[in-house]
């Protein structure tokens, strides 16, 4: 006899929106950022401009949520609100490259801070997290939420330790940022485009919790508790992440460096601890592999409600729980880590992600028509942030369209292989389509 998944708080969730949050993005991409922008002040507000998008997306997420409370993110939104097709390449989206391909960077990029510690190739360090992390998340949700909730409080007290340290001790001699404002111009520069690029990828993640609706209590008042929360709370610490390694690496030492709070730890405490540093943000890495691999599985399992090809991974074990969907999303971060043939996905898949996310947020647009005095959260100073959000994914789209075509085509032929597989499912989607068309008439 099968047992009624056990539902998690807000507090669950918003730690699954931080452990999400804050990965590589963080302690790797302000090295890229100044090649294109020298400016101490500039380059911070680029960051604050990323965690306000971030959370503009945030509200109007919380409101698809609970106008819509069903798992799958982007998936059930897209389905519901425009067509069934759309909510189907966004599930194919994020199950091929949303997912399975970050799991598998984060899992390599343990591998690589790891393997000088323990000895061993960092393949096998990568295989080994996937495998044990997905083993994890097979047990129960309450086990999935202990689990999340002690790695993201570990994670929290690293990052603010040493933000907090490099916004407070002394400046090491001879580090030099240029802290004047005599640049700010640079702020409409197309390295400032480049730049702006890569802190959105640091803030992805701060719509996790939407993916697993159902499995929160009280979704209309949690959810939107934890996306905002998680949100604000990570916007704050990345940004004092970010003075603190300027303030006391230097630009000259961090320019297109990755292992960024290595080489500030170095300037802090000495180059051993440095080196201790980058041994802890391999396992903080492990934080967002949880994370990743305990909300992924739910698109599966959303697409599996709906569609005949994904029905099978979409069955839920006796705890409640996506076993068959999970263990997907491994085989296919373990393919990516054996191979290393993600690479380019990681640069590609930058377009098609964001598109998705454009389009649900667009969704909130229409839905706001459709019923606009519906019961549930409301989107505070509704529709400035949609607008703002929507105004800023145009603009990365289109950049990115303009001086990445390659990588954004590639990241289109992945939908186009989307569509090859939705339309190989067409006798179920049809049926979906029909139910929901009946259902829309008999209310």
């Amino acid at each position: 006899m099968s047992t009624a998944p056990t539902k998690i708080g807000w507090r669950s969730a918003a730690a699954l929106v931080l452990a999400n949050m804050i990965g590589t993005g963080a302690f790797t991409t302000l090295g890229l950022q100044l090649e294109w922008i020298s400016s101490g002040p500039v380059l911070l507000m680029l960051w604050a401009i990323g965690g306000l998008v971030a959370w503009c997306g945030a509200v109007s997420y919380a409101e698809l949520g609970t106008r819509l409370p069903r798992s799958g993110g982007e998936a059930h939104f897209l389905s519901e609100i425009f067509h069934p097709l759309l909510g189907f390449l966004s599930g194919w989206v994020s199950l091929t490259v949303g997912f399975a391909a970050a799991v598998a960077l984060s899992a390599m990029a343990v591998g690589h801070y790891l393997a000088a510690w323990t000895g061993w190739p960092p393949v096998f360090i990568a295989a080994g997290s996937i495998i044990l992390l997905s083993l994890a998340h097979s047990f129960g949700t309450r086990q999935s939420s202990r689990l999340q909730n002690g790695l993201t409080a570990v994670k929290l007290l690293v990052v603010f330790a040493l933000g907090i340290a490099g916004a407070l001790l002394p400046v090491p001699p001879g580090t030099q940022v240029n802290w004047s404002w005599s640049g700010a111009d640079a702020i409409w520069s197309p390295g400032a485009a480049i730049a702006m690029i890569s802190v959105f990828y640091a803030f992805s993640g701060w719509n996790a919790a939407a993916y697993i609706v159902e499995e929160i209590r009280e979704p209309r008042k949690n959810l939107p508790k934890a996306l905002v929360v998680g949100t604000l709370l990570v916007s704050g610490l990345f940004l004092l992440l970010q003075y603190g390694f300027l303030r006391q690496a230097g630009s000259e030492a961090l320019t297109g460096q990755i292992d960024v709070a290595q080489i500030a730890a170095g300037a802090m405490f000495g180059e051993r601890a440095g080196q201790m540093v980058s041994v802890l943000i391999g396992v903080l890495l492990l934080t967002g592999i949880s994370a990743m691999i305990w909300v992924g599985p739910r698109v599966v399992r959303a697409m599996g409600n709906s569609h005949q090809l994904w029905r099978t991974f979409g069955e839920l074990s006796r705890n409640g729980l996506p076993l068959r969907a999970t263990w997907l999303q491994g085989g296919i971060s373990l393919f990516l880590v054996f191979t290393s043939s993600f690479e380019r996905v990681l640069m590609y898949s930058g377009f098609v992600l964001q598109l998705f996310t454009f389009l649900a947020v667009a969704g909130l647009l229409l839905l706001r028509l459709r019923s606009p005095k519906e019961a549930g959260y409301s989107s505070p100073l509704y529709p400035l942030p949609q607008l703002i959000f929507l105004a800023f994914s145009a603009w990365s789209l289109l950049y990115l369209l303009k001086h990445q075509p390659l990588e954004s085509l590639l990241g289109l032929l992945n939908v186009v292989a989307g569509l090859v597989a939705y339309y190989f499912d067409v006798p179920s989607s049809k049926d979906q389509k029909a139910q929901t068309q009946d259902a829309g008439r008999s209310s």
